[in-house]
């Protein structure tokens, strides 16, 4: 099975550089031009098959950028919930590194291990989403999968062996779709990353 992974539009909290995790913040009307742009390049390069299952995120900016792009209502999927950032939701980075200095550089530099008080670790999330990915591989041939930065990260530790320490073996990047491959026992592969859907880029971090 070919799952196609791409990340909602922008919100205000993206483009404040702000941690949204679980916090159900919809699309801005700059992200909603965005994803209204990628509609325009998806269908123009024939990129999905119209028997794709469509499945979303439940929060809205994801529900919202796959109602955009498919013309109808996603399924609502919780493996493919943003990660937990707990207490740390709405604050950026650099409040972060202030507040909590070389505590909070430690805890970066824990890689899949890395955890907001209160919240989950990219380890989390990688075993919610395999764990979907594995249960839907014997439903569909193709999926398209609406998420969010944390979870199609977390896809790519999967599929690479990657620990999220040190740097990326690819980056994946906004307004694109990345394709992952789910064999009949499960294991998961890189198929194709950063096919750009528009010139538009992707603001915001999460």
């Amino acid at each position: 099975m070919i799952v196609t992974f791409l990340r909602h539009g922008s919100t205000e909290w993206n483009e404040q550089g702000r941690m949204q995790g679980r916090r159900d913040v919809p699309l801005s009307a700059a992200g909603r031009k965005e994803v209204e742009a990628w509609r325009t390049g998806m269908s123009d390069a024939s990129l999905i098959s119209r028997s794709a299952q469509w499945y979303s995120s439940p929060l809205r900016r994801a529900v919202e950028t796959a109602e955009i792009l498919s013309g109808a209502s996603p399924q609502h999927e919780p493996a493919l919930i943003e990660m937990d950032w707990g207490d740390w939701e709405g604050l950026r980075l650099d409040e972060l590194r202030e507040r909590h200095g070389a505590a909070f550089v430690r805890n970066e530099a824990a890689g899949l291990d890395f955890r907001p008080a209160g919240g989950e670790s990219p380890r989390d999330v990688r075993d919610r989403v395999l764990q979907w990915l594995r249960a839907t591989a014997h439903r569909h041939e193709s999926v398209v999968a609406v998420t969010h930065k944390g979870v199609m990260r977390a896809v790519l530790a999967a599929a690479t062996g990657w620990d999220m320490t040190g740097k990326a073996p690819l980056r994946l990047q906004g307004g694109a779709l990345h394709r992952f491959e789910i064999d009949a026992e499960g294991r998961i592969g890189v198929h194709q990353c950063n096919i750009r859907l528009a010139a538009l880029p992707l603001a915001g971090s999460r």
